[in-house]
């Protein structure tokens, strides 16, 4: 059965600069001997399109005028001449970058900092290609039984894996998750599979609600009357918690976060704060107290396996982070939707 495009035309969303998408067609990906052309059948929004939609821009990821989105499932449709692990009609997955595996980083076994570090953009459209590295190093052929929407899921969960992994968090811990939109609540529910006493700091009670849902045992509601700091030391006996992730990207839960955690704790500074932003940090209670600060950047093929062995294994899948379907003609109105609606779940694009 011919299952390639029947023209050489598609839909695919162009990222132009500053809140400037079009829908529009044009050329179908040519691919070379070591790539794929993909149907894509699923791309799930993800906080980071939604900062490079109101920014206009991502300096590592991607410069306009560029194809746009990076969470995706679907269909081989074509292979190069010299592809030899997969073949026209397989359901896969492709991670959205891929390590040289050479440099000094990757090394060091920090794939994730690799200096020629590939990143492929292109998600929101009819079809994508798969550049040949990532074939190579970061492709994965679906479980029968692993939907599309739960495939694309995988890569936001490599990045909460990566930064779980870098965090250390142990049985018994007490953690507390500052944020809970999709990637907060991710870290809610790996923290609670490890069997972590999870505290999740959200502003909404629909937030809180799935926090609670993915296993988080208790709740706290941030607002003015509020002292978080306080509150955390309050329900982890004057202690503080073990860690802290902070899944927020602003200054002052930056600077809450320390505070939170007891003395020999680990913070992850996830979430990323504007460009340029400083944060002063009290260096005898980070020196007295041994806190230890952690950031965490992307993943690695190694944290994409695991993150679609979670999900084979059904212990995350998209219904608990997704809760909208949109053709890819509505991604404008997706996108303006999440920039006014804070809280929100993902919304998967069906091409």
């Amino acid at each position: 059965m011919d299952i390639s495009p029947r023209t050489n035309k598609m839909l695919a969303a162009v990222l132009y600069g500053k809140e400037q998408v079009k829908v529009e067609p044009v050329a179908v990906p040519q691919i070379g001997p070591g790539d794929l052309l993909v149907r894509v059948k699923a791309a799930l929004t993800c906080g980071t399109d939604v900062k490079v939609f109101r920014r206009g821009y991502h300096a590592r990821m991607i410069v306009p005028p560029a194809l746009f989105g990076h969470e995706l499932a679907g269909d081989i449709v074509a292979t190069g001449d010299q592809v030899t692990r997969f073949h026209p009609g397989q359901r896969i997955m492709a991670a959205n970058s891929a390590p040289c595996g050479v440099c000094f980083y990757c090394k060091k076994g920090v794939e994730n900092l690799c200096e020629d570090l590939l990143f492929n953009n292109g998600a929101y459209a009819e079809y994508i290609r798969i550049p040949s590295r990532i074939v190579e190093r970061n492709t994965y052929e679906l479980a029968a039984h692993v939907s599309y929407q739960d495939a694309a899921l995988a890569e936001p969960l490599a990045c909460v894996l990566r930064g779980v992994e870098e965090t250390v968090i142990n049985p018994g811990d007490n953690v507390v998750v500052i944020g809970l939109g999709p990637i907060g609540l991710m870290f809610v529910r790996v923290a609670a599979l490890r069997g972590a006493r999870v505290i999740a700091i959200g502003r909404r009670p629909t937030q809180l609600d799935r926090a609670g849902a993915l296993g988080a045992q208790v709740l706290l509601t941030a607002d003015d009357s509020l002292n978080l700091v306080t509150a955390v030391r309050d329900v982890t006996k004057d202690h503080g918690a073990d860690v802290a992730i902070e899944a927020v990207g602003s200054p002052q839960t930056w600077q809450e976060a320390v505070q939170m955690v007891r003395r020999g704790g680990t913070v992850n500074f996830f979430g990323g704060c504007p460009s340029d932003t400083t944060v002063p940090i009290d260096t005898q209670h980070l020196h007295y107290s041994e806190i230890t600060l952690k950031a965490s950047f992307h993943h690695t093929p190694k944290h994409i396996r695991a993150a679609l062995e979670m999900i084979s294994a059904g212990h995350v899948t998209a219904r608990q982070f997704v809760n909208r379907e949109e053709p890819l003609s509505k991604l404008l109105d997706v996108f303006k939707h999440l920039m006014s609606h804070n809280g929100h779940l993902k919304t998967a694009i069906i091409p």
